[in-house]
């Protein structure tokens, strides 16, 4: 089977580096949108496209991953928006998993933050390979070798300077791009990249004299000398690998180093790679139709209360109609109404190859970790949920609404937004999050998407750990601990802690039993 060209990429930043505007103006230049009117317009308009949830609309921020699709010059990229807010890195991990490569993003006035450092880690753990776009040096900003040693220091990372800013803030002149020895300088008032540009032979050219002043040409000549030299030389395998980053400097809400950004991904990102898995690795030239559930997403259309499940295709042609088994169910599904996406905006797919992101709208029948496959046996593996740093009550403002509440809770876990817990002694149920802005939207979405009016409690709880092990030592442990002990929306026991102490405590008491932060579907 030939497989088209594919690049599926995921933006990861901290919040405020610019992440969305750059989302945008990516889509803006591979010809997915006519007009960056989002980020500039006025009231409702003022959000990026990849942004439509009440909540993100009021605060700015992402708090979903969103898939967009655009093509330009044969290649289809897959572009995965990512959540910036440091209290969304599960459902940021599980989208970083149906990612082939990432862009990281960084703002020139701030350099690596936690967030950022905290979202690295996590390819890192899966090879993922990064592009680091250095945003903002139309503004005033740090030094470009700090910057530049900032990122191998923190990261262990090789970096290679594959372009460089003259000067920045006030005395911005440009990006100089030493691939195509070209330089792309800023028009009028608005400071904007609007197509000048020139080519030269080299930085020292006696031609870059007519374009740059005095002071500019002396600082372009004299750091491009030291970052060529300085730094490492870019090497495809070593940034496939994890090992190099290549770094673009830029300005996304100028149009700075965003094509730049394209050609590198069409250039060196990988196309789709192998995909972990039991029994064996799948391969993208496998024939046989696979892919992994790592997003469910709720309530996209509320008028239409819909329920899209995101599918990443890791071999085999898929077509529209097919059948496939989910691992969860075991049941086959035949997939009518596949969706590629535009953020809010759908078409339907006919067909879809490895690497695509294609949804599928279903009705609680797909969960995220779920393997769909032609015929049954495989199954992905590290799309794992994480133990919950915040354990909440629900308190329910109208009693009668309990139903409804348990259908929103049980949503609401589907989608990884919550986990919630069944006490096995009371009747309260325990929601629980790796961060505060997850209960924000929680609260949000129970009274905009289910008019349920609820509120949260303190739960006795502070965290809590997945039971496995010797039967006979798990129940020596419930025994001792019944009032601690819950159940997940998928049954299995769970051990609700108060303290970190008190899962040292028993751990000691119960060396037979294991207590896992996590746990894989």
């Amino acid at each position: 089977m030939t497989i088209p060209s594919r690049r599926t990429f995921a933006i990861i930043s901290h919040p405020d580096a610019g992440k969305t505007t750059l989302t945008e103006k990516l889509l803006l230049e591979g010809g997915a949108i006519h007009l960056a009117g989002e980020v500039k317009a006025r009231g409702a308009n003022r959000r990026a496209r990849s942004d439509w949830m009440k909540i993100e609309q009021q605060r700015g921020i992402s708090v979903t991953s969103s898939v967009m699709t655009f093509e330009r010059d044969g290649i289809t990229f897959n572009l995965l928006d990512t959540p910036g807010h440091e209290d969304f890195s599960e459902d940021t991990y599980r989208t970083l998993t149906a990612v082939d490569s990432a862009v990281m993003v960084i703002d020139a006035a701030k350099g690596i933050e936690p967030q950022t450092r905290k979202l690295f880690e996590v390819c890192r753990l899966r090879n993922v390979p990064i592009i680091t776009f250095v945003n903002k040096v139309d503004r005033e900003g740090r030094d470009a070798f700090a910057l530049l040693d900032e990122v191998a220091d923190a990261l262990a990372l090789d970096v290679c300077p594959m372009s460089w800013p003259v000067g920045m803030g006030g005395e911005f002149e440009g990006i100089y791009d030493f691939a195509r020895n070209r330089l792309r300088q800023p028009s009028g008032a608005s400071k904007e990249f609007e197509g000048k540009e020139a080519f030269f032979s080299g930085i020292d050219d006696d031609a870059l004299a007519g374009h740059l002043s005095a002071q500019g040409l002396a600082r372009l000549r004299e750091e491009a000398e030291l970052a060529v030299g300085g730094y490492a030389d870019f090497d495809l395998a070593a940034y496939r690998h994890g090992d190099l980053t290549p770094v673009y400097f830029g300005s996304a809400l100028k149009l700075f180093g965003v094509t730049e950004l394209i050609d590198a991904l069409a250039a060196h990102a990988p196309p789709p790679r192998a995909q972990p898995a039991e029994p064996a690795p799948v391969e993208p030239e496998n024939s046989e139709v696979t892919g992994f559930i790592f997003k469910v997403q709720a309530n996209m259309d509320p008028q239409h209360r819909d329920r899209i499940a995101f599918m990443r295709l890791c071999s085999g042609k898929f077509r529209r109609g097919m059948k496939l088994t989910p691992s969860g169910s075991g049941k086959p599904i035949a997939v009518h109404s596949p969706i590629l996406f535009f953020a809010q905006d759908r078409e339907i797919a006919d067909e879809a190859f490895p690497g695509d992101i294609i949804g599928i709208p279903n009705h609680g029948t797909l969960r995220v970790g779920d393997t769909l496959s032609e015929k049954a046996g495989v199954r992905f593996t590290g799309l794992p949920n994480f133990a919950p740093e915040i354990l909440r009550r629900v308190a329910l403002k109208d009693p009668t609404k309990t139903k409804q509440l348990r259908k929103a809770l049980d949503d609401l876990s589907e989608e990884g937004v919550i986990q919630v817990f069944y006490p096995e002694i009371g009747s309260n149920w325990i929601v629980g999050v790796v961060g505060q802005l997850q209960l924000d939207v929680l609260i949000s979405r129970l009274e905009a998407e289910y008019k349920v009016a609820a509120g949260l409690e303190a739960s006795p709880f502070d965290t809590a750990r997945w039971i496995s092990g010797d039967d006979a030592a798990i129940r020596d442990l419930v025994s001792f601990n019944g009032a601690n002990m819950a159940k997940d929306r998928d049954g299995n026991l769970v051990f609700m802690a108060k303290s970190a102490w008190d899962i040292g405590y028993q751990q000691e008491r119960h060396p037979k039993v294991k207590f896992s932060a996590t746990k894989e579907r």
